[in-house]
């Protein structure tokens, strides 16, 4: 994975559920997957949008508990002073909005740890801290996540009054004893009753689901991720479980307390995977999203096409451009320690830095070929001051991994499920 990312500070599952690694089938070499085994992608390219928005992220970095599997910046606290967080994330958004001049806003979007923890004044006080710096327009996606416990579920009516437009609930799995296994607080029925009420409240909703799970079987996987299409509106998240350092999983799977599915079986789930969500009227427009024409998550479009975002709260990323340059932000990781820089300073950040042009080409690169659309390759050469070699983007359309279509390359299938291998050797 080291060969793929253009910085050590690049991390956007700070910011959002979209993972940059493993790929589908986990493989690290292009030369280990059999050309015959696999169709080739005949599909056109889909034209993207180049210019890709400006967005703002919110991060809540509090939860009722630590979810095993779960790296992100997230922290269980018994009491939080409500009003105080309020305070702090308005001073810290007033920060950025120096940094960033004004911007026509795409997106916000709350994250976490469990936003759905937020008292709705609190998300109201944010809210209006946003509209107030940038403007929020009607067109605006507004998004927060949420687990579905009954006692989160009773907020969701004060959240859609507040502005809250699209819901991402936290379900990961329809079956209690997989829901037990990851160490989710819900059950699979208060899962199915918040989809049923988010659907009443919110014009548009999303939710997790993990697969790939110990023990999983293609079967299995298919009869729960119908269960799921059955229920859902307009977009899913479908993940596969990955093992990510320091997690309790981590721990559990060095010690051999459990088995991820072999490669090729990955693989094959993956497959399905998009095969189902396409019979349901989704298609997968990023490796790991899938949704009905229109719904796609505009905030993670804007990571996706490499545009500028905001980001504030503990351990919160952020790109932003201006004056020939763009930067990246990093806050404290810590919330106390977040929260006593805020006072102090009205800001956490604690790293703020130039992106190189060659680093911007990368991480354009890095996000841009997770989507159905691809990149463009103009708009990549303008960032860099560079061409791709067209001898290496060829070599990579020759051996089925990638589509070249006028200006824009995209991954076939096949590229995606070796997708690091494939970004290592193009930007090599």
């Amino acid at each position: 994975m080291a060969t793929t990312k253009p910085s050590a500070r690049w991390s956007p599952s700070a910011n959002t559920r979209c993972r940059i690694a493993p790929t589908p089938s986990g493989k690290s070499s292009i030369a280990a997957l059999d050309r015959n085994s696999l169709n080739t992608d005949k599909r056109n390219i889909v034209q993207g949008e180049d210019e890709a928005g400006f967005g703002v992220y919110v991060h809540w970095p509090f939860c009722l508990s630590k979810c095993p599997y779960c790296d992100f910046n997230s922290h269980v606290v018994a009491n939080v002073d409500q009003r105080q967080w309020a305070d702090a994330l308005t001073r810290e958004l007033e920060h950025m909005r120096g940094l960033t001049g004004p911007r026509e806003l795409r997106s916000i979007f709350f994250g976490g740890g469990t936003p759905s923890l937020m008292e709705v004044p609190t998300v109201e006080a944010v809210l209006s801290a946003i509209d107030r710096l940038w403007g929020i327009h009607q067109g605006v996606e507004i998004t927060l996540e949420a687990n579905p416990t009954s006692v989160e579920a009773e907020r969701f009516r004060g959240y859609r009054a507040a502005g809250v437009n699209r819901l991402s609930l936290g379900v990961q799995s329809l079956d209690d004893r997989e829901l037990k296994f990851l160490g989710r607080l819900h059950s699979a029925e208060e899962a199915l009753k918040a989809i049923g009420l988010a659907r009443e409240i919110f014009p548009r909703l999303s939710f997790d689901l993990i697969y790939a799970r110990p023990g999983q079987t293609a079967e299995a996987w298919a009869r729960e991720l119908r269960l799921a299409l059955s229920h859902a509106a307009d977009h899913l998240s479908l993940y596969q479980l990955t093992i990510e350092e320091g997690t309790a999983f981590a721990r559990l799977y060095e010690r051999g307390a459990f088995r991820l599915p072999e490669e090729e079986d990955a693989a094959e789930l993956y497959r399905l995977t998009g095969e189902i969500a396409a019979e349901a009227g989704m298609s997968a427009y990023e490796v790991s999203n899938y949704a009905r024409p229109g719904a796609e998550a505009r905030h993670n479009l804007v990571y996706w096409r490499y545009g500028d975002y905001a980001g504030v709260g503990p351990g919160a990323h952020g790109r932003i451009s201006g004056d020939g340059k763009k930067l990246a932000t990093q806050t404290l990781k810590m919330p106390g320690e977040w929260l006593a820089a805020v006072n102090a300073e009205g800001h956490g950040i604690a790293a703020l830095e130039d992106v190189s042009t060659a680093e911007q080409g990368d991480e354009m690169m890095l996000m841009g070929l997770r989507l159905e659309e691809g990149v463009s390759l103009s708009r990549h050469a303008h960032l860099t001051g560079h061409a791709l070699d067209d001898a290496r983007v060829d070599d990579l359309v020759q051996k089925g991994l990638l589509l070249r279509e006028g200006d824009r390359i995209a991954t076939t299938q096949r590229g995606r499920l070796v997708l690091d291998a494939l970004l290592g050797r193009l930007l090599a």
